[in-house]
């Protein structure tokens, strides 16, 4: 009887602390799936960007199509970025990614085209970028829809805004190209004297300001993100956005140009398409504390738009936009810790 009663007795303790320790389980997985915080800062670093824009005015006499293409262009870009991402539920989140970089070196190439030259530039100038700065800000909504068997990962959807802004400070001026055409094609025959295109070994000091461009793209996006993990602290990440809608504001001042207005000399709106590419590797350096490399592609483009050149004596003439995109790539890293 006695020893029944002990038998009974080391069950129930055996129970309870069963019950007990699935109890407490269960409090973990809540805490586990319980919204958080996650804040991240990083870099975009050595990154390549361009802009470029083309327009038609070949309705024009003697002028071709394109008329003219320019082509702003810089090299080792550095960016810093901060991420915020918050969890309204455990499965719906907010997202706000802000960056900012100053342009280093770089290129403007300015072509301009006359009919008779059959597409080959009549005109080519070089400019040299002296700076001057870009940023963005990405504010996405997303959910998460798929939780990887063995916490393998996740994968969500998301869509937002996306703002971007590039600017451009070119300076001095080196004729690299002009052709005869260029060189004796009268521009405005109804005119006193003669207007012709280029001159050759024309040369302008870089110490003097030629051209500023600036590029601001408003954009809604829409994408996926995941992670997969191949051990509990080693994973890959990749992000895809497309961007069905995009609106753009591009403007040109051209300081060198007394014909036409300073600000600005020729502005640009359009609307297009884009899209953003991230992939990556992150490693936890220990619970809730991250690392993470990656690769980041950016590109935005009109699908149609109109050029305005904002006359000095007064008025005004537009034409086709037949070409404005923006493009930027190169290596990203970061830490982040979530809460």
């Amino acid at each position: 009887m006695m020893l029944r009663s002990r038998l009974a007795a080391g069950l129930f303790t055996v129970l309870s602390l069963i019950g007990g320790a699935t109890h407490l389980y269960a409090q973990d997985g809540a805490s586990e799936r319980r919204p958080r915080i996650e804040v991240g800062l990083g870099g975009w670093v050595i990154t390549q960007g361009e802009t470029k824009w083309a327009h038609n005015a070949s309705t024009i006499a003697g002028l071709g199509n394109p008329t003219s293409k320019l082509t702003y262009k810089d090299t080792g870009t550095n960016i810093i970025e901060g991420t915020v991402r918050f969890w309204v539920t455990p499965s719906w989140f907010g997202r706000l990614t802000a960056g900012y970089g100053t342009v280093g070196g770089g290129r403007l190439t300015d072509d301009d085209y006359l009919s008779v030259d059959g597409g080959a530039p009549s005109s080519r100038t070089f400019s040299d970028i002296k700076g001057d700065s870009t940023w963005y800000l990405n504010a996405d909504v997303g959910r998460r829809i798929v939780e990887f068997p063995r916490s393998r990962g996740w994968l969500d959807v998301f869509a937002g805004y996306q703002y971007w802004y590039q600017r451009y400070s070119a300076n001095g001026l080196g004729q690299a190209s002009c052709s005869t055409a260029g060189q004796t094609l009268d521009l405005d025959p109804g005119s006193p004297g003669s207007q012709t295109l280029c001159s050759p070994n024309t040369t302008v000091s870089s110490s003097i300001e030629a051209i500023t461009n600036t590029t601001r793209w408003h954009s809604i996006r829409v994408g996926a993100s995941t992670e997969y993990r191949f051990t509990r602290r080693l994973s890959v990440l990749g992000t895809v956005a497309l961007i069905p809608v995009s609106i753009v504001d591009n403007t040109d001042v051209h300081h060198l140009r007394p014909d036409l207005k300073q600000n600005p000399s020729i502005s640009m709106v359009g609307y297009g398409i884009g899209a953003d590419v991230d992939v990556g590797a992150r490693y936890m350096i220990f619970r809730n504390f991250y690392a993470n490399v990656g690769y980041r592609l950016w590109w935005n483009r009109t699908v149609d738009g109109t050029v305005t050149f904002h006359n000095a004596i007064g008025g005004s003439d537009e034409f086709p936009l037949t070409e404005l995109q923006s493009f930027r790539h190169g290596v990203t890293f970061g830490i982040s810790y979530a809460f």
